[in-house]
């Protein structure tokens, strides 16, 4: 499984003869304009999370002709950039919902922010998670009230992924949040078996050095990776 960094929380994902494309705003490499142009793919899935500008970049309409489906979530349906794309190849998506196409089920999460979050099972066998933006927003200039709720909200919903098992997750580590910027992908480790953790969210920083005592919560095994430069490519054993 071949994973290439596009921007932000954006990734193009190859797994055998399936393409998959998230919340690609903006791919300022092409990455995904030279893979839908090879075509040595079976079906091409692209995903977007959430309506926010940084997430849902109408240009992903141009792969139409090559796309077996658009999977939205349900907020983007509200917008006017819908009206660019053919209505018989979008599926909007709500939160705790489920859809299956060819080679994928796709099982959606709530948001701490708007829209969804994803669990995608292939027929290869791997489990894929990206967050969107769901995350621990603590912001250092929020109220009390407002961080105590941000905390509660995240922890409520994580509550429903408790025990999971996945191969990747792509969880935000903003570099915003300052020194709360590991709060929220720490408490998710501890509650969802990952192989591989791939952090987003993070234009304009470097790359992610875990601290020291989020490297005490994860475990030995975890491969972390923190791609800065779009074009970036990773592939990980399991």
């Amino acid at each position: 499984m071949e994973i290439v960094y596009l921007l932000n929380s954006g990734f193009m994902i190859k797994d055998e003869n399936i393409l998959m494309v998230f919340d690609d705003y903006d791919d300022p490499e092409k990455i995904v304009d030279r893979a839908v142009n090879k075509g040595n793919f079976e079906h091409l899935y692209i995903f977007v999370s959430h309506a926010h500008f940084d997430h849902f970049g109408t240009h992903i309409r141009a792969y139409a002709p090559q796309t077996s489906r658009y999977i939205f979530s349900n907020d983007i349906k509200h917008t006017k950039r819908i009206k660019m794309f053919p209505s018989d190849l979008v599926t909007f998506i709500k939160k705790y919902s489920e859809w299956e196409g060819d080679g994928i089920k796709v099982t959606t999460y709530d948001s701490t922010d708007v829209g969804v979050s994803f669990l995608i099972e292939t027929a290869s066998g791997k489990k894929i998670f990206h967050a969107g933006d769901f995350n621990w927003w603590h912001w250092e200039n929020d109220t009390p009230e407002q961080i105590a709720l941000a905390e509660k909200s995240f922890k409520k919903q994580l509550k429903k992924m408790q025990g999971l098992n996945v191969d990747t997750a792509f969880f935000p580590v903003d570099g915003r949040l300052g020194e709360a910027q590991e709060k929220g992908v720490t408490e998710f480790i501890r509650q969802v078996s990952t192989k591989n953790l791939v952090a987003m969210h993070r234009v304009g920083y470097p790359k992610w050095i875990p601290s020291r005592n989020f490297m005490n919560e994860a475990p030995d095994e975890l491969n972390i990776w923190s791609p800065v430069n779009p074009g970036e490519k990773m592939v990980f054993s399991e």
